[in-house]
């Protein structure tokens, strides 16, 4: 294999093919996998720990299982890796954090537990921003965008999307709260998908902010997507807040957009964002609609508040997960997550109910919206990934940093299902990033839509021409 078709820059389920007729093995896949990880992450450092030993032994044994005709899932033997806040019992898990460097869990989260029935190898733990907010702790390595090293890599999964862009693991799992999963996914050329809010259980995952955040997969494809995001949802007792199981059935979902409701605002598509997101956007719009899909015009709720709130919201939120070690051990904080812990600690109940108040009419409006169309089309961000600088300059002007994030905190806020995936490149050959928003529990439909859109074009299947 050669080019772009080489083994480690496979679809999961292309590998799950040739893993299943025996043309490959997990273990000389897993070997591959962390020879590559030895060569190239000490300059993208994607990786906060690998676990060779445990990888190895995973991958053996997926082997024997496999050889018995003892086959788990579509995901039996596929190496990914996991972003560095889900428990893993006996790996050290510290959220991007150093208070939680010694943490070494008891228990796997629940997603993990359930990565590891279906048989997946482990290659080992995924470098985030501290406590999975903004920024990177000070005395911690930043993950390299693997496009460009001089462009941000995303938000706190950037680990996750650097090592699936870099071919370091086929798949990983990330944590969405302002769009940390979306973000990532767009600057790096991948698909992600942010589920609705307890769709897929939080049980064992380090908290930022509890109504917030989310769980979901980052991989290459929206069928990757659909296969991880299948086995890791549905309810947890562990989990009160998570929600009933669905079962998603996979060769059943339809990869087409016939009859598909596509919904476009013209100014959500278009103000205030850059001539080639917005030239990017409607020629996605052309594909559905030559395709057999029907756009629609809608008028989206106003975002403005719960974009200008998300920070406060956010610090609320998180001033109580943080409460045993905050402020206690605040030297021990980085600037950014102290900043915003701050913000939360000082806001009043009163303030707090209006911002709630704020969710709580986007939320109704957005679910009126859903009852004319069953998807919206928006920009991940209003720009391609910007240079480290840019992003510097956005973080000291609030105006600039809620416009960062107009387009993916609203849908935490509100819960609703998002699906991000690239639709483009710059002139300067850097990833552009789409996404779709459904309804609440249509993570299928959002599948499709993908599916659909990734059947008759080739963006996602571009990689990193250097690696």
């Amino acid at each position: 294999m050669t080019g772009s078709s080489e083994l480690h820059y496979l679809e999961m389920y292309e590998l799950s093919l040739l893993i299943r007729s025996a043309k490959v093995s997990p273990v000389e896949v897993t070997e591959a996998q962390l020879a590559r990880i030895e060569k190239l992450d000490g300059e993208l450092h994607s990786y906060a720990l690998v676990t060779p030993e445990r990888a190895l032994e995973q991958a053996r044994n997926a082997e024997q299982e496999l050889m018995r005709g003892e086959c788990r899932s579509p995901l039996h033997g596929i190496p990914i890796a996991l972003k560095d806040l889900f428990h893993t019992t006996g790996i050290p898990t510290s959220a991007g954090m150093r208070i939680h460097r010694d943490f070494i869990p008891q228990e796997d989260a629940t997603v993990v537990a359930r990565l590891h029935e279906a048989g997946c190898v482990m290659l080992g733990k995924l470098q985030m921003t501290e406590g999975a907010f903004a920024i990177h702790h000070p005395d911690l390595p930043t993950p390299n965008n693997p496009w460009n090293a001089a462009h941000w890599a995303g938000a706190s999964s950037s680990g996750s999307g650097v090592a699936v862009a870099a071919g370091l693991c086929y798949a990983a799992l990330g944590t969405d709260t302002g769009g940390s999963i979306r973000f990532p996914c767009a600057a790096n050329g991948l698909t992600g998908l942010k589920p609705t809010w307890g769709r897929v259980s939080r049980h064992g995952c380090f908290e930022l902010a509890a109504s917030l955040d989310h769980v979901g997969p980052m991989a290459r494809s929206a069928r990757d997507v659909l296969f991880l995001l299948s086995t890791i949802a549905g309810h947890d007792p562990k989990d009160p807040t998570s929600l009933p199981s669905v079962c998603l059935e996979i060769p059943g979902i339809d990869d087409s957009f016939r009859g598909l409701r596509v919904g476009v605002d013209e100014t959500w598509l278009s103000d205030g964002v850059d001539p080639v997101v917005q030239s990017a956007l409607q020629c996605v719009l052309t594909i559905i609609r030559d395709g057999g899909g029907t756009l629609y015009r809608v008028r989206m709720p106003d975002a403005h508040a719960v974009s200008s709130n998300w920070e406060a919201h956010c610090g609320v939120q998180t001033a109580v997960a943080h409460s045993l070690t905050y402020p206690d051990r605040a030297k021990e904080y980085g600037q950014a997550l102290s900043r915003l812990i701050d913000v939360g600690r000082a806001l009043s109940g009163m303030d707090y109910q209006r911002i709630l108040l704020d969710a709580q009419r986007f939320n109704g409006e957005l679910e009126a919206v859903f009852g004319q169309v069953d998807l919206l089309l928006a920009p991940v961000q209003p720009f391609a990934a910007p240079t480290h600088e840019h992003l510097a300059s956005l973080a000291l002007d609030p105006e600039m940093n809620r416009r960062l994030i107009q387009f993916t905190a609203p849908f935490n806020v509100s819960g609703h299902p998002c699906l991000s995936l690239p639709c483009g490149f710059t002139e300067a050959g850097l990833p552009i990033g789409c996404q779709f928003i459904a309804g609440k529990s249509a993570e299928a439909i959002l599948c499709r839509v993908g599916m659909a859109l990734q059947k008759v074009t080739d963006w996602h299947k571009r990689r990193p021409q250097h690696l």
